[in-house]
C-alpha cells in the first residue's frame, strides 16, 4: 500500500516536471514576431509661430513647421518647398499662433484684404492705438527711424516755481501801498500803486556791517530741467504723412502707381510727424507731453530686444555724481576766452 503510494507521487512529481519542461520549451523556441517597420512618410506644414494681425505681412520669422503625414497633406497647405510662395504674403483675417496657415488665409496685396478705414489701420494689434506726434531729424535720430522700428521715447521737461494761489511763476511783483488820508471814524485811506512794480525779494543780514538790505533777483526765474525716459520698446507706424486715399503706395502693384515720362517728381514731404503704436493710457501721456510742449525725443532699438531696463532721471545733481562733475571753485584768476584785436596790439591783418 505504501509502496503504490510512494509510486503515484513520483508519477505526479515526473508529470510536473515534463508540464515544466514543455512551456520552457516553447517560450524558448517559439518563433519571435518580427518588427513592422512604419513605411509612413511624413511632410513639414507651416502655421503661424505667433499673432499675425489682419494685413500683416508674413515673414519666416513668423512662421514654423510641424510634421503630418503625407496622406493628410491638402493642396491648399503650405509645405517646406512651398515658402517661397508664402513668405511676403499677407494675412487676410487675423491668425492666432499655432494655425495651419492655407491659401484661403493669405493674399499677395493688402489691397485685397476686406478692412474698414484706412489699410494700415489693421497693422495696429487689438487694445493698442497709433498716435502722431511732431519730431524733427534730431527726434528721431536722423532719420533712422522708420516704419517698422521699435524705439523708446524720451522726454525733457522743464520746472519752475509757481505761486500757489496766482499759479504764476515766482517771485511776485510787488506794488506800493500808501496812505492817502483818513475817514471820518480815524480809519486810514490806503491807495494802491503799481507803477513801476519790482519782483518780490527778501531781507538778508549783512553780517560784515550788521545791517539789513533787500535783496531782489536780477533775473527771471531759471527753469529746473529733467529728462527720463518714458516709453520703451514702441513700434513706429509710419514716418510723415499718410496718402489721403487710404492705400499704402507700397503695396500697389507697379502698373496702378502714377507715373508719367518727362514729368518731374512731387518733392518728397517734409518728415516731421512719426505715428507711434502705443497703449491708450501711453498715447494719454503724449497728449499731455505735447500739450505741454515737452521736448521728445527717439531713440532706435534692435527689433529683437524687448527687455525694460529701469533708468533714472537725468538732473544736475544726478550729472555732478554719476559722471564725477567736480563744480569749480572760485579763484582769483581766469581763462582769457578771446583777443579782441581792437583792443589789442594785434591788427586784423594779422
Amino acid at each position: 500500500m505504501r509502496r503504490g503510494r510512494n509510486l503515484i507521487i513520483i508519477l505526479l512529481i515526473v508529470i510536473v516536471a515534463l508540464v515544466v519542461m514543455f512551456v520552457a520549451f516553447r517560450s524558448l523556441f517559439a518563433p519571435q514576431p518580427t518588427a513592422v517597420e512604419d513605411q509612413t512618410v511624413y511632410t513639414n506644414v507651416y502655421y503661424a509661430a505667433q499673432n499675425i494681425p489682419l494685413g500683416g505681412r508674413i515673414t519666416e520669422e513668423t512662421l514654423a513647421t510641424f510634421r503630418i503625414p503625407q496622406e493628410n497633406v491638402a493642396s491648399v497647405m503650405f509645405t517646406e518647398e512651398e515658402l517661397p510662395f508664402l513668405v511676403d504674403k499677407i494675412a487676410k483675417m487675423p491668425l492666432d499662433q499655432g494655425t495651419m496657415i492655407t491659401e484661403a488665409m493669405v493674399t499677395d496685396s493688402a489691397a485685397n484684404v476686406e478692412v474698414s478705414g484706412p489699410q494700415w489701420a489693421a497693422l495696429i494689434p487689438p487694445s493698442m492705438t497709433a498716435m502722431s506726434i511732431p519730431v524733427d531729424r534730431v527726434a528721431i535720430s536722423a532719420y533712422s527711424i522708420n516704419k517698422g522700428a521699435h524705439v523708446n521715447v524720451n522726454t525733457c521737461l522743464l520746472f519752475v516755481d509757481v505761486d500757489p494761489t496766482y499759479q504764476s511763476m515766482l517771485p511776485n511783483l510787488t506794488a506800493v501801498v500808501t496812505a492817502a488820508g483818513s475817514t471820518g471814524d480815524g480809519l486810514p485811506v490806503l491807495s494802491l500803486g503799481v507803477a513801476g512794480a519790482s519782483p518780490q525779494g527778501r531781507f538778508e543780514m549783512d553780517q560784515s556791517v550788521q545791517q539789513p538790505h533787500y535783496v531782489i533777483p536780477s533775473e527771471g526765474q531759471r527753469p529746473r530741467p529733467v529728462c527720463q525716459t518714458v516709453l520703451q520698446d514702441v513700434v513706429v507706424l509710419g514716418l510723415g504723412d499718410f496718402p489721403l486715399s487710404g492705400v499704402d503706395p507700397a503695396t500697389q502693384p507697379a502698373e496702378q502707381q502714377p507715373a508719367q515720362e518727362g514729368q518731374e517728381a512731387p518733392p518728397p514731404a517734409p518728415m516731421d510727424l512719426v505715428t507711434l503704436i502705443v497703449t491708450p493710457q501711453d498715447s494719454i501721456t503724449l497728449s499731455y507731453l505735447r500739450y505741454t510742449k515737452a521736448q521728445i525725443t527717439l531713440t532706435l532699438r534692435n527689433p529683437s530686444d524687448q527687455a525694460r531696463i529701469a533708468t533714472e532721471a537725468a538732473t544736475m545733481q544726478f550729472l555732478l555724481s554719476q559722471y564725477n562733475i567736480p563744480v569749480p571753485g572760485k579763484l582769483p584768476y581766469a581763462f582769457q576766452l578771446r583777443i579782441d584785436p581792437t583792443l589789442s596790439n594785434f591788427s586784423s591783418s594779422e
